[in-house]
């Protein structure tokens, strides 16, 4: 039986893969993946977001290399980061709860 840590990286992997490679290098995402994936699978996240270029700054912030795409490394990232704004923001939220 696998922890939920595990089930999370299993996800992730597996979330990347199958966006991963419909266009091109079946390791990395196209901007037109990353958008699909980001679309379908941060849909909270992108829903209050206006900027129409959002997805390009994304890329461009998260393409270390500069090959125009993503690679799993440079996914993780992503992943990571809005994981750590997601924490801060709910202790934020309790510290206003506690007053």
């Amino acid at each position: 039986m696998t922890t939920p840590l595990e089930d999370a990286m299993d996800t992730l992997i597996r979330i990347f893969h199958h966006y991963s490679g419909k266009e091109g290098d079946k390791n990395k995402l196209s901007k037109g993946e990353l958008k699909e994936l980001l679309t379908s699978e941060l849909t909270d996240f992108l829903s209050g977001q206006k900027d129409p270029l959002l997805v390009d700054k994304i890329m461009n912030d998260l393409d270390s290399n500069k090959d125009n795409e993503v690679d799993f490394n440079e996914f993780v990232i992503l992943v990571a980061a809005l994981t750590v704004a997601c924490n801060d923001f709910f202790e934020e939220q309790l510290k206003k709860e506690e007053f």
